[in-house]
């Protein structure tokens, strides 16, 4: 069966999700299993079910164990694959794997009328640099297919029995997708989807999970994925647990037809509420798409008073409400007055990137000073570019750590700036693994001019340092010695014992 939980705040569907579990399963040694977006959602949701799973009453000594939190793509992918017998690292739709065959389509049809738009886009045989994107644009275009296929799956079943569902200037993509799966073996993955979804509804041990499965913290749910899940809940209990904002807005939706384009979205204007209409769209669109399928409901109502700014807007939000304007001339003011210690939304106006981290750490500090029970845990920083920040997070939240290597004399403990430990989740591999990052750069490199400031920003990298056994002051030796003064590089540079 198939539960749609939802709440207008995470701690009360963390709080349901922690009574789900609470709950042994028949098989003792079975792993519960609780598909999440991110890996930040992972870490946040077991270090909050550890202090009610297995607790003591009062206290928060529990544990999270024994609990796997794959991706949604790797539970369904790997339902489908059990199901189709088609092993998924070696399915040749991948977007790695298709890009090959389909750069080859591309090479020999280019010439053809159909892809006159794309031939224009790579632009003539003899125009070098438009020509160098020609992977790039074919990578493109196969994670194009990939995502028809998971989120329009009847749109790419229609292109191989000849229906073209789509506008005049992009009917050559379905033409593509047709010459790409003739020259595959395997069937695509939109094929494979309703028989592998027929055969987990009449036989459900075909899959390896337990008699329960959870989803936290989705804001989108492809077609694709609730196919399969609609699949395994023939079998054992699928539990969605969505993030609603208002449950006004949940009763005016029941029961409105699906949407497959957005620009036909009809209920795009049925909230009142600016705030609602605008941040909840994923919200919204999220419930047309469970709403057309059979489910069992339930809501985790929160108990919340509107005595501050913040709770005001929330409560117009859960309400749909409009909040009162700004009166006319003559007219009673119907705005509720604040009390002048109200601090709940505050907006800092900073003059730079690393001045808002300042001030963000400063705000973080303040908290855990005004509240003893709150813990750094407990704070989470939303970030819009979090690779332009990380290296500002990590040198102001961790000011007050002690460097080992660092030559300087250390400040005394009670000048120390605090110490604030922060885990940045969501980053780019390249990123959080410095080998492939290193990678990335050489081959960035390798197109470009080099200047002696990125010369240096390379050998400064850890694997550079620990690969040639590179200290400080022989890179700076290596600098002097081998740039001319024209700024050029001298040949033969090398840092080594």
């Amino acid at each position: 069966m198939l539960h749609i939980h939802r709440a207008e705040r995470a701690d009360a569907l963390v709080e349901a999700l922690g009574r789900l579990l609470a709950e042994p399963p028949a098989d003792p040694f079975a792993p519960d299993v609780i598909a999440v977006p991110t890996r930040g959602i992972e870490r946040w949701l077991t270090q909050r079910l550890s202090g009610t799973l297995g607790a003591t009453p009062g206290r928060a000594d529990g544990v999270c164990a024994n609990v796997d939190f794959p991706f949604p793509r790797k539970l369904a992918g790997d339902a489908v694959a059990a199901a189709s017998g088609v092993d998924p690292a070696q399915d040749p739709w991948l977007p790695e794997r298709a890009v090959w065959p389909l750069l080859e389509v591309v090479d020999e049809s280019l010439e053809e009328p159909w892809l006159r738009s794309l031939a224009g886009h790579l632009g003539a045989a003899d125009d070098v640099d438009r020509r160098a994107r020609r992977f790039a644009t074919v990578r493109h275009l196969a994670d194009l297919f990939d995502r028809y296929a998971l989120h329009r799956p009847a749109m790419v079943r229609g292109w191989a029995a000849g229906d073209v569902d789509l506008p005049a200037e992009a009917a050559w993509q379905a033409q593509l997708w047709q010459r790409l799966r003739e020259r595959l073996v395997q069937p695509s993955p939109a094929a494979r989807l309703e028989p592998a979804c027929e055969r987990l509804r009449t036989d459900p041990a075909l899959v390896d999970l337990p008699e329960r499965i959870s989803l936290f913290g989705l804001t989108r749910l492809p077609t694709g994925h609730l196919e399969v899940l609609r699949a395994l809940s023939a079998g054992r209990d699928v539990h969605v647990f969505l993030l609603h904002p208002s449950p006004a807005l949940w009763e005016k939706l029941t029961g409105a037809p699906p949407v497959v384009r957005r620009a036909e979205d009809g209920t795009a204007a049925v909230p009142g509420n600016r705030l609602l209409a605008s941040w909840g769209q994923d919200a919204r669109e999220m419930q047309l798409v469970l709403g057309t399928h059979e489910h069992v409901g339930h809501h985790h109502p929160i108990a919340a008073e509107a005595d501050s700014l913040l709770a005001r807007i929330q409560d117009d939000v859960r309400a749909d409400r409009s909040p009162p304007g700004t009166p006319l001339p003559g007219e009673p003011d119907a705005r509720p007055r604040l009390h002048p210690e109200d601090r709940s939304i505050q907006i800092h106006a900073c003059h730079g990137r690393a001045r808002q981290v300042e001030v963000v750490r400063d705000a973080v500090l303040h908290l855990l000073e005004d509240d003893p029970s709150l813990e750094p845990r407990d704070v989470i920083v939303m970030c819009p570019d979090i690779e332009t920040f990380a290296p500002l997070i990590h040198a102001t939240f961790s000011a007050g750590e002690v460097v080992e290597d660092d030559e300087s004399e250390p400040l005394p403990p009670a000048l120390r700036p605090t110490d604030l430990r922060v885990r940045l989740a969501d980053r780019a591999l390249r990123q959080t693994n410095p080998v492939l990052g290193v990678v990335a750069q050489l081959i960035d490199l390798a197109s470009s001019r080099m200047t002696a400031s990125e010369l240096l920003d390379l050998a400064d990298r850890e694997p550079v340092r620990r690969r040639f056994r590179c200290s400080y002051v022989k890179r700076l030796m290596v600098m002097a010695v081998f740039l001319r003064p024209d700024g050029a590089f001298g040949a033969g540079a090398r840092c080594g014992g």
